[in-house]
């Protein structure tokens, strides 16, 4: 038990996956303009990785290495995703279609987002059970949802701030981002 603490921990914490992997940016820059749009694009995200990190650690424990096919565990791991981000999307299109309409094209993103590959493959890496796989894979899912949830709230608090003009749109952000990172770093303390 706790092994799994640690691993939940030093994963949505300590090792987040924007902050300190800088992984899955793309999205955490592009859809953190409100903080509605960032917590349902969050949902969506500890949702797929969770369920990634499930089907992808038992399609390598017992198909994979069986079989010997370890070397194609990039391309089965990216057909995975691209699957559940496609019933993800067919969910949110049916049932919410105005969160479905705010997530745009970040919503399709969601596929080619390293941070979902990133944690498949950290979890064999590791060497991770199916148990810890999941954990691994829902707190760092978490850690995303938590810095962009974070990132969007401060950006709609300084929407309207006087900044100078070299500091204006994507370079305030990018410079909060930065002040994020090292405020997480903080947490390096922990484990």
């Amino acid at each position: 038990m706790g092994n799994l603490i640690i691993i939940a921990v030093g994963s949505a914490l300590v090792s987040n996956v924007v902050l300190s992997q800088f992984l899955g940016i793309c999205p955490f820059l592009g859809v953190s303009k409100k903080v509605d749009t960032a917590a349902g694009m969050g949902a969506a995200v500890i949702f797929v990785i969770t369920l990634a990190s499930a089907i992808t650690i038992v399609i390598y424990q017992f198909i994979m290495v069986p079989l010997g096919i370890e070397y194609l565990q990039t391309i089965v791991f990216i057909l995975v995703i691209a699957a559940l981000v496609q019933f993800v999307e067919m969910f949110l299109k049916k049932s919410m279609p105005s969160l479905y309409n705010a997530l745009g094209i970040y919503l399709p993103l969601i596929t080619t987002n390293c941070a979902v590959l990133g944690v498949a493959l950290t979890n064999v890496q590791e060497s991770y059970n199916i148990l810890e796989s999941i954990v691994n894979g829902f707190a760092t899912s978490v850690g995303f949802t938590i810095s962009i949830v974070i990132l969007a709230g401060i950006r709609e608090k300084t929407e309207y701030n006087d900044f100078p003009a070299a500091f204006r749109g994507t370079a305030i952000v990018m410079v909060t981002a930065s002040l994020m990172a090292i405020a997480f770093f903080g947490f390096s303390g922990i484990i």
